[in-house]
Order: C-alpha cells, then sequence, then structure tokens
C-alpha cells in the first residue's frame, strides 16, 4: 500500500490533482479515442497508449483518485459491481475452497453459487459477523474468504481486522465487499484485507446515473491481481470513459456527502427505533445493535447510509408505509443522493427476506423532512 498523506476530502475535491492538460481546464476532459497514434516508425506516439480496451486517461485518472482514497497499491475499474465480484472468482483455480459470508447481497450470493457449481470451486458459506463460525470455516485450507461489511440488507457488520487473520491462516486470500461503508468510513486495506471491491454505481458515484464497479489491491504484485488484471484486459470487462467521467465529478463530493447521509441516517434510525409500530432497526450505528463496537472501532465518522427496519404486522402493514411515503423513492438501489425504500421481500422473494422488512436508502435531504415522512406513513388512522 502507498502512504498519501493528504487528506480524503482533499484527494476527492481536486480530483487526486487531475486537470485537462490540452485546455488548462480545472475539469478533466472526456478522452473518448478507442485507438492512439503511432510514428512514421510505426512505434507508439505514446507507450501506455495502444487501444481503449484497457488503455484511457479518463479511465486512468477515476482509477487514481480511488486508489488514493483506498490507500491502495493499485486500482480497477468495471464495468459494473457484479463485473468486479466476477472478475475475482473467474482469477481462482478449478477446485478452489471458497468462504462465502451468509446474507449479504443476494446478486452476489446467486452468482457465486452457480459459478462455483460450474467450476468445481468448492464453497461454504458462514455467519461471518460471527467470528468464532468464520474462525471455524477456516481451520482447513481456502483460497479466498469473502465478507461485506455492513451487509446488504442485514447490516451485519464483520471485524474485518479479525477476518484478515483467521483468512491468511488457512492460506486464503481476504476480500471485503465494503459498498455501503464507502473508502471514507472504512478502508479494509488498512485492516489486513488483501482486495476491497465496491459496487461504484452506489454511493460513490452519488447520483445514481452510472454503472461501475471497483476492486484495490494491497499488493499488485500478486498472482490474483495480477490474473484479475489481465482477464480484464483479454476478456474486456472495461467501464467507458463517459462513466468515468461522470464517475469522477461524482466522487469528488463523496467525503461531503458522506457526512450528511450518516448523520441522517443515524436520525432517521433513532426515530424509528422509538416508535411504537417498528419491531426493529437494522443499524450498525444504534447502541442496541449487536455490530455496534466493532463498527465503531473500523468505521469512522459514521456508520453509513443504509438501514432496515422490520414493522410490526404483516406484508400488507409493511407495503401499506411503503405506499404511504412521499419522498423517499419507492426504487431499488442505494448511496444515491435521493432516499429510497425498498420492500427487500418483493424483490427477492425465496431468500428468507421477511415480508415486513423495508430497507432504507438515507440520501442528504433535511433529516426532519425525512423523519416526517416516515411519522406520516406509519401513522394507523
Amino acid at each position: 500500500m502507498t502512504n498519501d498523506p493528504l487528506k480524503p476530502a482533499t484527494i476527492a475535491a481536486q480530483a487526486a490533482g487531475a486537470t485537462d492538460g490540452e485546455t488548462a481546464g480545472v475539469v478533466p476532459g472526456i478522452h473518448l479515442s478507442t485507438t492512439y497514434l503511432r510514428d512514421p516508425d510505426y512505434e507508439l506516439m505514446r507507450a501506455d497508449n495502444k487501444y481503449g480496451r484497457d488503455e484511457n486517461d479518463t479511465v486512468r485518472q477515476a482509477e487514481e483518485v480511488l486508489r488514493q482514497l483506498e490507500g491502495a497499491a493499485a486500482t480497477l475499474l468495471f464495468p459494473t459491481g457484479m463485473a468486479a465480484v466476477a472478475a475475482v472468482f473467474r482469477a481462482l483455480p478449478s477446485g478452489a475452497r471458497v468462504i462465502l459470508q451468509s446474507g449479504i447481497y443476494w446478486g452476489t450470493i446467486k452468482w457465486v453459487r452457480d459459478f462455483c457449481a460450474r467450476r468445481g470451486i468448492i464453497l461454504e458459506e458462514v455467519d461471518a459477523a460471527d467470528a468464532t463460525a468464520l474462525a471455524a470455516a477456516c481451520r482447513s485450507s481456502a483460497d479466498l474468504v469473502w465478507v461485506e461489511t455492513p451487509s446488504n440488507p442485514w447490516l451485519k457488520v464483520v471485524d474485518i481486522a479479525a477476518a484478515a487473520g483467521v483468512a491468511h491462516k488457512a492460506g486464503a486470500i481476504l476480500v471485503v465487499d465494503a459498498t455501503a461503508a464507502t473508502p471514507i468510513l472504512t478502508r479494509p486495506l488498512d485492516l489486513g484485507a488483501d482486495i476491497v471491491m465496491h459496487s461504484a454505481s452506489k454511493a460513490i458515484n452519488g447520483h445514481t446515473d452510472v454503472l461501475a464497479g471497483v476492486l484495490s489491491c494491497r499488493d499488485v504484485a500478486s498472482s490474483i491481481w495480477q490474473a484479475i488484471a489481465m482477464d480484464r484486459h483479454d476478456a474486456g470487462a472495461i467501464i467507458g470513459p463517459f462513466e468515468a467521467w461522470l464517475l469522477l465529478r461524482g466522487v469528488r463530493t463523496l467525503p461531503l456527502r458522506v457526512e450528511r447521509m450518516c448523520a441522517n441516517a443515524l436520525a432517521v434510525a433513532e426515530f424509528l427505533e422509538g416508535h411504537a409500530l417498528v419491531e426493529a432497526v437494522l443499524y450498525p450505528g444504534l447502541p442496541s445493535n449487536a455490530g455496534h463496537a466493532i463498527a465503531s472501532r473500523q468505521m469512522s465518522g459514521g456508520y453509513g447510509s443504509l438501514l432496515s427496519v422490520l414493522i410490526k404486522g404483516d406484508r400488507a402493514r409493511a407495503l401499506d408505509v411503503v405506499g404511504r411515503l412521499r419522498l423517499f423513492h419507492r426504487a431499488t438501489s442505494l448511496g444515491g443522493v435521493e432516499s429510497l425504500v425498498e420492500h427487500r421481500h418483493t424483490i427477492e422473494p425465496h431468500t428468507g427476506i421477511p415480508e415486513t422488512l423495508l430497507r432504507l436508502s438515507v440520501g442528504i435531504e433535511d433529516a426532519g423532512d425525512l423523519i416526517a415522512d416516515l411519522a406520516q406513513a406509519l401513522d394507523v388512522h
């Protein structure tokens, strides 16, 4: 890892020093060319620019900002979060053993199960928030341990340093999906993780208008990172320059957005926890949450913008609350400037999600307005 001396707010706002060198513009330009010139001797005019599949200055600029925010040795962007997930697993050999945290984002679980079955990879799912259970799973040799913290939609917290210790003892690398935390709140590489993954479509971009994924590593020379980088190049799992530019634009306000969203989410969680018609609030920022102590240790500046709530009653009651909300948009995603509500069971009906669980992604609106909206939606006439 590198030691970048600037603070995250400065790195983000300054886009890691990127400007438009051709026009002297403060805002970096978008470089759209898919191929590059050669001189009369057919030598490349720039040795690092041969073809746009894997070589684009806009993409490199966005990667550099994220690399510095993550404190990483190297960072690679992908066209979606799931493309980043797939890149890691495609680097594993057939017959490898994988330990996967249970109860995480269903898209990851479903794809990993299918992929491992096709490739003859041994897959074991475990509640990684239970340190004892994770340590037991790591008593046998493994190749990869994958955790997500805080998890979606259960908001469970994994002790990253402890997970790194047991993973490395088993001979495995530790990959952390830190989408819900962002590199502003948690830097898993500093805690011993080998690779950190984000769906950059979420809070990193923050404006609900870009699909992107990102991987960052501690050791650029590691065999798995080299395999990931080669696979991205050869298989063409690249992000487009316009999407990279939008991501670069969005990340410049990431620290400010995260600060506001965390404060709002905590206020919303505290309100909901005290409401008579709420059965439970799942949010690591609440002292009553099982993961609060660990989250307080490894998250700095807040506990994220994602929370889940269990409504008292049945499916009809939960959907009634969803239908009455005026400010929370009924839509699937998280991490944007606008607040969203999702009835998770409707999205994932066969995954054990309770019919009364609502997942809230809290945005940057006025916290009082959001609480008032929830209050009127919960009100039973």
